[in-house]
């Protein structure tokens, strides 16, 4: 094969390349990111995200997380001239009827209205969520112990309290309150231990925002929304799940969205993102600090050695 034809050849390939690739990608839309959405309804402010990005080269999905339930995938995301609507099933809302959207983009935000499973319309506002910092070679603080086992002291129940002190062990013998605690972190390690009955449910919020889910799971498949998982996100690598009445553990870091879940001594999550709030969480305020929530709302469960370790602000290990 002669030079000129090994050059028209090659520059052949190229333009070849050059004009699939024009083909196939997509010019980025306005739309697409992940943004804290806060809906208004009947008095309340609700915090919700919104994922939007594209698929091929005409094609808008997403993901939606509600103030309750799980992230949930957006079939379709149709949008034109900065306006966009989608909508999704019922998940655990009341109702049957689909949850529907209507949005635009109006300066650096989103604004529209969406109409609920019973049918009723409410508005909403979405700013783009914030990205957060991760630090290599964190220097970390002094240990906090944040349950003393006498009493209640730096915790608060979001509603009527059934949460006590059982010999030393931080207990909820029933679905009712969840507890919040009075400090607030940003980056730290967390170890706490956890026991429940057969077939209870409940989690840990990090920051408030994030759940990590704790439920009687033993001999399950790895799932988001069972132990171990981060609720409808993260899935853990592995089941390791004790007998439900058996004492277990948490050992659980979280540095800018990037967590890590050690569960009784194996580590089923390694430093992987938390895409956004999950359901249940107190605000969506992701830049800012936040507290230790644990869920009282689905059945018993009972907490002892809470310890938190809050990252240096400002500084890290060479």
């Amino acid at each position: 094969m002669n030079t000129l034809l090994k050059f028209t050849l090659s520059l052949l390939s190229f333009v070849l390349f050059v004009a699939i690739d024009t083909v196939y990608a997509q010019e980025a839309n306005p739309l697409e990111g992940r943004w804290n959405l806060t809906i208004t309804k009947d008095g309340a402010e609700l915090p919700s995200w919104l994922e939007i990005q594209h698929s091929g080269y005409h094609t808008l999905v997403g993901r939606f997380c509600y103030a309750s339930g799980s992230a949930r995938p957006i079939a379709e995301v149709k949008a034109k001239d900065g306006k966009f609507n989608f909508a999704i099933p019922v998940q655990w809302e009341p109702g049957e009827g689909d949850m529907a959207f209507e949005g635009q983009l109006t300066g650096d935000q989103l604004k529209g209205t969406m109409r609920f499973t019973d049918g009723k319309k409410y508005s909403w506002v979405g700013t783009r969520a914030p990205k957060l910092a991760y630090v290599d070679n964190p220097e970390w603080g002094e240990p906090i112990t944040l349950f003393n086992g006498r009493d209640l002291s730096g915790w608060r129940a979001m509603g009527e309290n059934q949460w006590k002190v059982v010999s030393g062990v931080l207990t909820s013998e029933k679905s009712g309150a969840n507890l919040v605690s009075d400090q607030k972190f940003n980056d730290f390690k967390l170890h706490l231990e956890f026991r429940y009955p057969k077939g209870s449910n409940s989690g840990v919020y990090l920051r408030g925002r994030y759940e990590v889910q704790i439920v009687d799971s033993k001999g399950m498949e790895p799932s988001s929304g069972l132990l171990g998982g981060i609720y409808g996100l993260i899935t853990p690598n592995e089941m390791v799940a004790k007998d439900a009445g058996v004492w277990q553990s948490y050992d659980i870091t979280l540095i800018g969205r990037r967590v890590t879940v050690v569960l009784n001594g194996k580590t089923i999550i390694s430093d992987q993102a938390i895409a956004g709030m999950t359901g249940g969480a107190l605000d969506n305020n992701e830049a800012d600090p936040g507290p230790l929530m644990f869920q009282g709302d689905h059945g018993a469960i009972e907490f002892r050695n809470i310890i938190i370790t809050p990252r240096v602000e400002g500084k890290k290990s060479e």
